[in-house]
């Protein structure tokens, strides 16, 4: 029996989403723009010239991109025939974030809204507030605003070591944010709080609890890779569930644990994206028959999306792609890998936040080959859950 790998490049998007706009976001375009900006010579830093990515243009990536928006420098950059499973996928969830994203692929359209902090001079209500400081037995807490993750620890993180108060923070997502410095507030403590307010702030329709611990001195702080996402549970079963009830192995890769608090998982790995893919590759090696991998690269977003950072972003695709011949090369002939994203983060975008796109789903040809055409996030997980045969494939339809 084949095994189904499910692999997000976090917030590589291709365009094209048809509501686009009434995010404030028609025309971004994450690999588009990518493209055009290293054609033209303006993502020359650390790598040289035109995008280069021929693992993924070969399973036909560019002509996902064409699908989804019409941008056709990738698939005019496409040398030779494509030799893969290749599509775009459309969103349906009312977001453009995580939980909604990997919620979706999995086959659970969100089926409500998220709740979101405004953007005030305090955010947060004054419950919420109390709340943190009691918990963690402090007299306040810090910052209380929309903020970005790493200046915000510039902005507070001198005044948390002095008072012990837990800086909160929120962005455009559906997320409160808590950073601690990990060795003098403590890491076990800082989980504790996020984990007791997480009931709290789920019921107000917040999707996440994000602890993001920290260490270093004044000027030279940094966050740890220990980072946990206390989520939101779907309302009904995904992916995972389906295959665990069916005594399925599944192994999660990266922040795949997180968004789904381990439900339906057997193991978990995290750390760095370069440790990630060692992991992938390992598992790709020695996961058990009608096994499902799930895996989040989340680099592309925090490194360089969030960070409007176009080289960066290049460099981190033609690293990503410069891996797959070592995956490809542990994949057995009756696998399904597929290739996709939950969002955009277009870095020439105004701003900071995500971006509504489609996305591409791509993948090498293994089981099968071909178009899947346009289709929608909840397929992926369908065509994923019809391939190592679960006899449920959630809200989607399978695309092949």
């Amino acid at each position: 029996m084949g095994r189904a790998f499910l692999v997000v490049m976090d917030s590589v998007g291709c365009g094209g989403a048809p509501d686009a706009a009434a995010f404030g976001d028609e025309g971004a375009n994450t690999l588009g723009h990518i493209a055009d900006a290293c054609a033209n010579g303006q993502a020359d830093v650390g790598r040289s010239g035109p995008l280069n990515i021929p693992n993924l243009l070969s399973f036909g990536l560019g002509a996902a991109v064409a699908q989804a928006s019409g941008h056709s420098r990738l698939l005019d950059a496409t040398s030779g025939p494509i030799a893969g499973l290749w599509g775009s996928a459309t969103e349906h969830s009312i977001g453009k974030d995580t939980p909604s994203g990997h919620w979706e692929l999995a086959g659970l359209p969100v089926p409500f809204e998220w709740h979101y902090f405004p953007q005030t001079p305090v955010a947060f209500p004054p419950e919420i507030l109390e709340a943190v400081a009691r918990i963690a037995g402090t007299e306040g807490s810090l910052a209380n605003c929309h903020a970005s993750g790493t200046g915000v620890l510039d902005d507070f993180g001198p005044e948390h070591l002095r008072t012990g108060w837990p800086i909160c923070y929120t962005s455009v997502d559906s997320v409160f944010q808590i950073a601690a410095h990990e060795e003098i507030f403590g890491l076990q403590r800082l989980y504790d709080l996020c984990a007791e307010l997480a009931p709290m702030l789920h019921k107000m329709g917040i999707g996440r609890v994000i602890a993001r611990p920290f260490v270093g001195a004044a000027g030279a702080f940094t966050r740890t890779p220990h980072r946990r996402d206390f989520a939101l549970l779907p309302p009904e079963d995904v992916l995972m569930d389906f295959a665990a009830a069916e005594g399925r192995a599944v192994h999660a890769v990266g922040k795949i644990g997180d968004i789904f608090s381990m439900r339906g998982i057997t193991d978990c790995t995290k750390g760095p994206d370069a440790k990630l893919m060692e992991d992938l590759i390992d598992l790709a090696g020695t996961a058990q028959d009608g096994a499902f991998v799930f895996a989040n690269f989340v680099e592309f977003d925090s490194e360089y999306g969030h960070r409007r950072d176009v080289a960066g972003y290049a460099r981190h695709l033609e690293w990503f792609d410069a891996q797959l011949p070592r995956l490809l090369a542990r994949l057995a002939s009756d696998d399904l890998l597929l290739i996709t994203a939950d969002h955009g983060n277009d870095p020439t975008w105004r701003g900071t936040d995500h971006t509504r796109e489609r996305v591409p789903v791509v993948g090498p040809a293994l089981a099968t080959s071909g178009e899947l055409g346009a289709i929608n996030f909840a397929d992926v997980g369908a065509t994923l859950a019809a391939h190592i045969g679960l006899k449920q494939h959630g809200k989607g339809t399978p695309a092949i």
